[in-house]
């Protein structure tokens, strides 16, 4: 018998529709008390995911997130996703090269 190849579950980037591995996607999640970032992949709630490229927060906020999440982006919703999207900013800027 041949050994079986481990089951990748895929997910599709709200912000640009590429299909890639869950794991390499940042989950967003739907919860009572608003939206949460989720890191381990697993609170409980409706979730939607995004690469951790500027590009595809900037694209998702605009109308595809809230979609995606069945919900309305509320002024905090929007503040705290863009204080990640600024954290983001901060560690894929290109590193200053001295001479």
């Amino acid at each position: 018998m041949g050994r079986r190849t481990k089951h990748i579950p895929q997910r599709t980037c709200v912000g640009c529709r590429q299909t890639l591995e869950k794991r390499s996607l940042i989950r967003i999640v739907r919860t009572p008390n608003g939206i949460k970032i989720d890191p381990t992949g697993k609170l409980p709630g409706r979730g939607a995911y995004l690469h951790n490229l500027i590009e595809c927060w900037e694209k998702g906020l605009k109308g595809s997130l809230a979609n995606a999440l069945k919900t309305e982006l509320s002024t905090e919703d929007k503040e705290y996703l863009n204080s990640y999207i600024n954290n983001l900013q901060a560690n894929n800027s290109p590193p200053n090269h001295q001479e």
